[in-house]
């Protein structure tokens, strides 16, 4: 097990319902969460490595490969998908090509100015096609 590792479940361990901060941790931190760290994390929570991973298996935001390409998540929900969004993949498609991933997510809750997507922690809202291309090409 890594340092970083072992900080995360000190840190986090402890909490009630602490799995799913440390997936988010463990994924933020290392790309991905690996079946080592899967193995590691089900020991400190007394879980089994299935329980564990099966959560891991359910929720999109954790992979269990790095993918080092910059990723923008761009959202799909009912209220986008109302302001216009499905008129927009195909051009950020093709922006992204194979150097970006655009990932599907389901509300960044701007359900009242979207089209939007994230990138990192930054949202964009009130997306044309222009835009999102334009916010594609720039990471």
């Amino acid at each position: 097990m890594t340092a970083e590792l072992s900080e995360i479940l000190a840190r986090l361990a402890p909490r009630e319902g602490a799995l799913l901060p440390i997936l988010h941790d463990v994924q933020a931190r290392f790309g991905c969460v690996d079946a080592a760290a899967e193995a590691e994390i089900a020991k400190a929570l007394n879980l089994s490595r299935a329980e564990v991973h099966g959560v891991v298996s359910f929720y999109h935001d954790f992979t269990a490969t790095p993918d080092p390409r910059p990723c923008v998540e761009l959202c799909r929900a009912e209220a986008c998908q109302a302001r216009g969004v499905e008129s927009l993949v195909a051009a950020a498609e093709h922006a992204a090509g194979s150097r970006v991933r655009l990932k599907t997510v389901y509300c960044l809750g701007l359900c009242s100015v979207g089209p939007s997507a994230r990138i990192g922690s930054e949202v964009h809202a009130r997306l044309d096609e222009a835009a999102l291309v334009a916010l594609v090409r720039s990471v």
